[in-house]
């Protein structure tokens, strides 16, 4: 299936250096238009459309899933064309993953779903102590993701289907120690520089910058001093850690919570227990299995008689290696750390027992229960602080519910001021200046969240100066603002600017004067070698740039090797020109251990571009388009 990767060895050695020698370049979406036809088709996987509508709403859960877990992240960031258009090539990529599943037959089973599911930390924190999954917990942390069990669970075998689809190819992909080699000494080769940079503060001051020239400069770029278009603005927030933290809680109904969920908070009973495996997994025969069985029922009988023999057996017939040599211990353990039989079997025994032969998947056991280590029992007192919290988030979860509701009817109904809203519920009206459309992080970053941005700044709050609707911000956390003061975007005056359009004009002349110095120097040095007045000799890599600007670096990196020494120019931008010469090639230093680690993690870029490939190869056949604008 993978013949087309595994014979294109040299396609893959140029996308393996695009992975590990990357040239970043930032990207915009020309023309995206946020209030367009949300049922338009924005890609085509297979002759399935990805609307518009599908791409809005899975960006928009992965602005807030980003937001949830760093609320100070620039919102620019996320809501820039490049991050949207990532959000739809990974739409595009999980529809692939999911046609191929399908037409190659991949299929999740119920059991490994479950092992899956198992594994999720999140939500083996809603096991209760006896290791039985809070159901009401479940379905409430799914709905405030707008899912339920059903829709998650398939969710998961989806994505379970779909790793399939790559698995053989990741545990089957390697690189030859030569490929490894050319890689490595690439990548870690390292460069003997000089460099001599010119600076437009060394020329600053022979810059003439008469009354016309800069109005001249000012008329020509009046956009550079356009102001950005800003509000003041009031907003509410309803928040449960809020209510949570006002509620006031009887002594009496803390005590009753703690009798009531004692169990509970006590934490798991352990068991320790002693077993004889005689193995027979799935894969064995019949034959095999009643040979196995009869084994063990037959050492269940001898250990029924005499069960102090329990220990001598298990080191002379257990095929259990890690537990034989200890006379069958497994030490102690609680609930969800053994198979289901083994653990039914354990937790329904009385101390001394020997159970009868336990079927698993490993084979037939015979288990010994010989210690039980009661969970400790806490103190109300030692506990207050936790049930406290508990109660308080109940309570206010079921406060929030029905407040929200009167918030966001409040709201709109009374749209001319926050104040009702603010009475009817006890908030604060919170206010703050200079709000753009890009948002700011104060209060938490709430007023960066983009749907109550493009709230605020719609025609109908802006001109109307009424309320936007409630905007749930974070889980839990409703928000309305409304706009009471509106500073349009403007060019501002040649007057007010002067001194800033003074400043713009000195550095761009300035600028403009050493790019031209150091061109020619350049040009004389080349011509006579000899003559170049460089700096010291310092010694750059792409892990090490010695205090070299980054730009000189990759120049200096990209310099022919063949045709050294030899000087080449780098565009600094507003910081000036530099001129550097590359003396010579020195090979990569690295301890064993370095280039060890370095070999494994090139094997894995090499497994990701041969991923990759795969994914391209399956974009030709599946005839993958992509309607929305590019990036450019």
């Amino acid at each position: 299936m993978f013949d087309t990767v595994r014979n294109n060895a040299k396609l893959m050695m140029g996308l393996l250096f695009l992975l590990i020698i990357p040239s970043f370049v930032l990207l915009g979406v020309d023309g995206y238009n946020r209030d367009g036809d949300r049922g338009a088709t924005v890609a085509e996987v297979d002759g399935k459309a990805i609307t518009q509508a599908q791409w809005d709403a899975a960006h928009q859960r992965e602005v807030d899933r980003i937001r949830s877990t760093s609320p100070n992240v620039d919102p620019k960031l996320l809501d820039s064309p490049m991050a949207k258009m990532a959000t739809l090539e990974r739409l595009v990529n999980e529809e692939i993953l999911r046609v191929a599943a399908r037409q190659s037959l991949l299929v999740t089973t119920d059991t490994r779903l479950a092992l899956q599911l198992q594994k999720d930390p999140v939500i083996a924190g809603l096991r209760s102590a006896d290791g039985k999954l809070d159901l009401d917990r479940y379905r409430q942390l799914l709905a405030s993701q707008g899912m339920t069990p059903e829709m998650y669970e398939s969710q998961v075998r989806e994505g379970l289907s779909e790793q399939q689809v790559l698995q053989g190819l990741d545990s089957t992909s390697w690189a030859s120690l030569a490929q490894t080699e050319v890689a490595l000494n690439a990548f870690y080769q390292r460069r003997e520089i000089q460099v001599q940079t010119w600076t437009p503060a060394q020329v600053a001051s022979k810059v003439n910058a008469s009354d016309a020239d800069l109005k001249a400069f000012y008329d020509k770029h009046s956009e550079r001093f356009r102001t950005q278009e800003s509000a003041d603005v009031e907003y509410v927030v309803l928040d449960a850690a809020q209510l949570a933290s006002a509620i006031r809680l009887p002594e009496a109904e803390v005590k009753s919570y703690y009798e009531q969920n004692l169990q509970r908070l006590s934490g798991k009973e352990e068991r320790r227990v002693s077993h004889i495996l005689i193995a027979a997994d799935k894969s064995a025969s019949q034959a095999d299995k009643d040979k196995a069985l009869a084994q063990a029922e037959k050492l269940q009988q001898e250990l029924q008689k005499s069960p102090a023999k329990f220990a001598e057996l298990a080191r002379k017939f257990s095929q259990d290696p890690g537990s034989a040599t200890r006379g069958g211990d497994l030490d102690y353990f609680g609930r969800g750390a053994m198979v289901k039989p083994f653990e039914d079997a354990a937790f329904s025994m009385k101390k001394g027992d020997v159970s009868p032969v336990v079927h698993t998947d490993f084979g037939y056991h015979i288990l010994m229960l010989t210690d039980v280590k009661q969970a400790p029992v806490p103190s109300f007192e030692s506990m207050r602080a936790q049930i406290e919290a508990d109660l308080r988030k109940q309570q206010a979860q079921a406060k929030f519910a029905e407040a929200a509701e009167v918030f966001s009817n409040t709201v709109y109904e009374q749209s001319d001021s926050l104040a009702p809203v603010a009475q009817k519920l006890k908030l604060e009206v919170r206010k703050v200046s200079g709000v753009t459309r890009q948002g700011i992080q104060a209060d938490k970053g709430m007023l960066s969240n983009a749907k109550l941005l493009q709230a605020l700044f719609s025609e109908d709050s802006i001109a109307k100066r009424r309320n936007t609707e409630a905007v749930e911000v974070a889980p839990n956390t409703l928000v309305s603002a409304r706009v009471v003061n509106h500073q349009a975007a403007k060019v501002q005056d040649f007057a007010q600017v002067q001194a800033q359009v003074r400043a713009l004009y000195v550095r761009d002349a300035a600028v403009q004067m050493v790019r031209e110095q150091a061109q020619a120097q350049l040009k004389a040095w080349q011509q006579h070698p000899e003559q170049a007045q460089l700096g010291a000799v310092k010694v750059v890599s792409r892990q090490q740039s010695a205090g070299v600007p980054e730009s000189v670096v990759a120049a200096a990196l990209r310099v022919d090797p063949s045709k050294l020494p030899q000087m080449t120019g780098v565009d600094l931008g507003d910081e000036g020109y530099a001129v550097v010469r590359v003396n010579k090639v020195l090979p990569r230093e690295a301890q064993a251990a370095q280039t060890e680690q370095s070999r494994q993690e090139f094997e894995a870029l090499w497994g990701q571009a041969q991923g990759q490939a795969y994914v391209d190869e399956l974009k030709k056949r599946l005839k993958v388009k992509v309607m929305a604008p590019m990036p450019k």
